[in-house]
C-alpha cells in the first residue's frame, strides 16, 4: 500500500504509535520519499511547539460535545484523526499553529489518555515535568513513593496522587491516566500530551527533520550582533588583546542553516569557531608547558598586498589512562519544547557516547529540569554503566523550562562530590529556551560566573531548531569557564563527546589571553579576524581578576590578523588630521630587528589564581599563500567562507568557487575538511 499524505497512519508514525512490525514497513515506504519526509517532519515540530504551547499558557477546556466528538472518533479507528482535526477547528485558537496537526495531536492525546479538563479557577495550577526520584538534599519536591521504574513523567504540585503518575513504562510514560476527572482530586489540571521520542536516533530520523516553511513562521533563535572588527592603525594603537576561544558552536550551527536551505544569520557566523572547529598539525609543547605556540605569515589570499597572520596553539596530550577521574553532572532539559528527534533523543544517545568512556573512578549524576528541578539520579561510579544509561533512557520530555533552578541544582550535586585532584564539571544539555524561574539573562551569567570560581566548570551542548538560544548559551559556557559546542547529528555527537572528550572533560589552562604588539616600523594597520565578543582591554591582559578562555587536553586554538604592511592603504580608515598636543612613540632599537610582532600569552594553572607569561616573536618575512603550508592555507579559506556568509566589508576578492577550489586542495583524505567544500558549493548556490 503506498503512502500518501492523507494516510492517517502517517499521523501514528510520526507520533510514535506504530508497532515495531508496522514501523520496519513503514519506514521502508517513506525512503526515498522527500515529500513524505518533510510531513513527517512538519508534524512532529508542530506537536512539539504546541505541547510547548499547552504549557506556557493557560490551558483550555474542551466543551461536553467537543469531548463527546473526539471520544467517537478514537472509536471509530483510522479515520479518527481526521474527525478529530475538524472538531478542533471550532476551539477558539490562542495562537495560529497550522489546523492540520492541532486535531490530531489532541486525538493522540485523549487516546493516551493524557488530556483532562482544566478548572480555571484553579490557584497554583503548575504543572511541572521531572523525574520521580527528586530527592536532591533540600529539595521541596515530592520523593518518589512506589517502586515503578525511574521515568520524566508529569506531575503536579499540590495533588496527592502523584505515584499514579510513575506507573508506567516503555512507550506511554503518561499510561494509566484517567480520561475523565478524578474524583478524589481537589482539582483538576491539563496535563499537556507526551510522546515517548524513543531511542531510536539515526541520521536517516534526523535528516527527515528539516524545517518547512510552516515551521519558519514560528523560528524564534537568538543570536547576538556582531560588529565586525576593523582595522586599527599602529599609530593609535599597536596592541591587540583578546581572551581565547575553542567553541565550535558557530560552525555546526552554519552547517545546519545551510543544509536546511538557507543563509545563517550573520550573529551565528563567529569565524573564529569556524576556524577552531578543526584541527591542526601543531607541534607538541615543550616538557612542562601546557601548550605549544606556532606562528605562519603569508600574503591574504583575499588582498594580495597585505600579510595574513596565523598565531596557533597546541594544548598537550593526555594519556587516557593517566587522566584525573572526572565529577560530572549531566543537567538535562526536559521541557516540551526538547520532544523532537533533534532534541532529546540526540541528546541522549550523545551522552551514551560519553558514559561509555567512563571508569570505576568517576562519578556520574543526573539533574532534569522543565517547570521544576530533580535528581534523576544520585552520584553514581562510572563503570555502572548500566545504572547511568537506564536513568538517561527513561528520560521524558514535557512542561516549562526553568534553567535557574536547574542550574543550581546541578552545582549543589557537583559541589557534594568535589575533589581538587579531580575534573570537577556540569555538563548543560539543552536548545537555551528558559521560559520560567530566573530567566533573565545577566542573573543566569552571574550564578554561572560564580560558581565557576570555586573551580566547578561549565560545558555547554546545544540541540535542536526553532527556538534554539544561542545568545544564552554561548555567554554561559564563556562565564562558566568550558566550551560551547552545537549538537546537530549523531556524528557531531561522537567528535565532541568521544574524539575530543578529553579536551572536553580535562582543562589544562585557565584564563589564558593573547596580547599581540605590532611593529609600527613594518606594520601600518592590522585587523583581528573574529573574537569579536572575546576583545579585552589591553590593562586586563596583566590583570589576574579578569576570566579569559579555557583550553584543553588536545586542543588547538587559531587565531588569523589581517596585517597592512607599512605604508599600506588602511581599509575604511578616512585620513585624519594630525594630533595637536603629542606625535606617535619613537620606535625602539627593537623596532629596526626585522619583526612584525611580539605575542604573548597569559594562562593559570586549572586551580591556580597567578598567572605565568610566555613570548613569541615573528619575523616580518611573508611568504607567498600559495607556498604556505596546507593547514595555513584552509584556516584562511575558513576565514574567507566566514567573511562571506556574514557579509564582510573586508571580504576582498574572497568567492565561494575559490573557497571550493582552496578547500579541496588542502583537505587531503579529512572528511571534516571535505565537508567544508560541500557547504560552500551550498551557499554559492544559496547565492544565486
Amino acid at each position: 500500500m503506498s503512502v500518501t499524505p492523507d494516510d492517517p497512519r502517517l499521523t501514528a508514525y510520526s507520533l510514535r504509535e506504530l508497532s515495531e512490525p508496522e514501523l520496519s514497513a513503514f519506514e521502508a515506504e517513506l525512503a526515498g520519499n522527500a515529500a513524505l519526509q518533510a510531513e513527517v517532519a512538519g508534524i512532529r515540530a508542530t506537536a512539539g511547539m504546541l505541547q510547548d504551547d499547552l504549557s506556557k499558557g493557560a490551558p483550555i477546556a474542551l466543551t461536553p460535545r467537543q469531548r463527546e466528538v473526539i471520544e467517537q472518533a478514537a472509536q471509530r479507528g483510522p479515520s479518527a484523526p481526521n474527525v478529530a482535526k475538524q472538531t478542533m477547528r471550532t476551539r477558539p485558537k490562542r495562537r495560529h499553529l497550522g489546523g492540520k496537526l492541532a486535531g490530531g495531536l489532541a486525538f493522540a492525546a485523549l487516546a493516551a489518555g493524557a488530556l483532562l479538563v482544566v478548572n480555571p479557577e484553579t490557584e497554583n495550577a503548575e504543572t511541572v515535568t521531572g523525574a520521580l526520584e527528586l530527592n536532591a538534599p533540600g529539595a521541596a519536591h515530592p520523593p518518589r513513593t512506589s517502586d515503578s521504574p525511574l521515568s520524566v513523567v508529569p506531575f503536579t504540585r499540590g495533588v496527592d496522587e502523584i505515584s499514579e503518575l510513575g506507573s508506567g513504562r516503555g512507550r506511554a510514560p503518561v499510561q494509566g491516566l484517567p480520561t475523565t476527572p478524578r474524583p478524589k482530586a481537589k482539582r483538576d489540571f491539563l496535563v499537556p500530551p507526551i510522546f515517548d521520542p524513543g531511542s531510536r536516533t539515526d541520521e536517516k530520523a534526523l535528516s527527515a527533520f528539516p524545517p518547512t516553511a510552516e515551521l519558519e513562521r514560528f523560528n524564534t533563535e537568538r543570536y547576538d550582533h556582531i560588529a565586525e572588527n576593523p582595522f586599527v592603525p599602529v599609530a593609535e594603537d599597536p596592541r591587540s588583546t583578546f581572551s581565547v576561544d575553542v567553541d565550535t558552536a558557530a560552525y555546526a550551527l552554519t552547517r545546519r542553516h545551510l543544509r536546511e536551505g538557507r543563509r545563517p544569520p550573520p550573529g551565528a557566523v563567529r569565524i573564529e569557531e569556524l576556524v577552531n572547529y578543526f584541527s591542526y598539525n601543531y607541534p607538541e609543547p615543550r616538557s612542562g608547558e601546557p601548550f605549544s605556540v606556532t606562528t605562519e605569515l603569508s600574503n591574504a589570499p583575499w588582498a594580495p598586498k597585505h600579510h595574513l597572520l596565523r598565531i596557533g596553539i597546541k594544548g598537550k596530550h593526555v594519556a587516557p589512562a593517566t587522566r584525573p577521574s572526572a565529577n560530572l553532572v549531566f543537567l538535562v532539559d526536559v521541557s516540551s519544547s526538547m520532544n523532537s528527534p533533534d532534541k532529546l533523543p540526540l541528546l541522549k544517545q550523545g551522552f551514551e557516547m560519553l558514559v561509555r568512556q567512563l571508569d570505576e573512578g568517576d562519578r556520574v549524576s543526573i539533574v532534569v529540569y522543565a517547570g521544576a528541578s530533580g535528581l534523576v539520579l544520585p552520584p553514581t561510579p562510572g563503570n555502572d554503566k548500566r545504572k547511568i544509561l537506564d536513568a538517561l533512557e527513561r528520560l521524558r520530555a514535557g512542561g516549562s523550562t526553568n534553567g535557574g533552578d536547574g542550574i543550581q541544582l546541578a552545582y549543589q550535586q557537583a559541589r557534594s562530590q568535589f575533589a581538587a585532584d579531580r575534573t570537577n564539571r556540569v555538563v548543560l544539555a539543552t536548545d537555551g529556551d528558559f521560559n520560567v524561574g530566573t530567566t533573565n539573562q545577566s542573573e543566569l551569567i552571574g550564578l554561572i560566573e560564580q560558581q565557576a570560581k570555586t573551580g566547578i566548570f561549565l560545558s555547554v551542548l546545544g540541540f535542536g531548531t526553532g527556538n534554539y538560544n544561542d545568545s544564552t548559551l554561548e555567554k554561559l559556557a564563556d562565564k562558566g569557564n568550558g566550551n560551547y559546542a552545537y549538537i546537530d547529528s549523531s556524528a557531531e555527537a561522537h567528535k565532541v563527546l568521544v574524539e575530543q572528550a578529553q579536551g572536553t572533560l580535562i582543562t589544562i589552562a585557565k584564563d589564558v589571553k593573547i596580547q599581540v604588539e605590532m611593529n609600527p616600523s613594518q606594520v601600518e594597520a592590522f585587523r583581528l579576524i573574529g573574537y569579536e565578543n572575546r576583545v579585552l582591554d589591553h590593562h586586563e591582559f596583566q590583570d589576574d581578576t579578569k576570566d579569559a578562555g579555557e583550553i584543553g587536553v588536545d586542543h588547538t586554538v587559531t587565531a588569523l590578523y589581517e596585517v597592512v604592511p607599512k605604508g599600506g592603504k588602511v581599509p575604511g580608515a578616512a585620513s585624519g588630521s594630525m594630533l595637536r598636543y603629542q606625535k606617535p612613540a619613537k620606535p625602539t632599537l627593537a623596532a629596526r630587528s626585522g619583526e612584525l610582532c611580539t605575542v604573548k600569552l597569559r594562562y593559570k594553572s586549572p586551580q591556580g589564581n597567578d598567572s605565568r607569561e610566555i613570548e613569541h616573536q615573528v619575523q616580518s618575512q611573508a611568504e607567498p599563500f600559495s607556498s604556505a603550508s596546507r593547514d595555513h592555507q584552509f584556516a584562511a579559506v575558513v576565514a574567507s567562507f566566514g567573511m562571506l556568509l556574514r557579509g564582510s566589508q573586508y571580504k576582498g576578492s574572497s568567492s565561494f568557487a575559490s573557497v571550493q577550489q582552496i578547500a579541496a586542495q588542502n583537505a587531503g583524505g579529512d572528511a571534516l575538511r571535505q565537508e567544508l567544500v560541500e557547504l560552500a558549493h551550498l551557499a554559492q548556490s544559496l547565492s544565486r
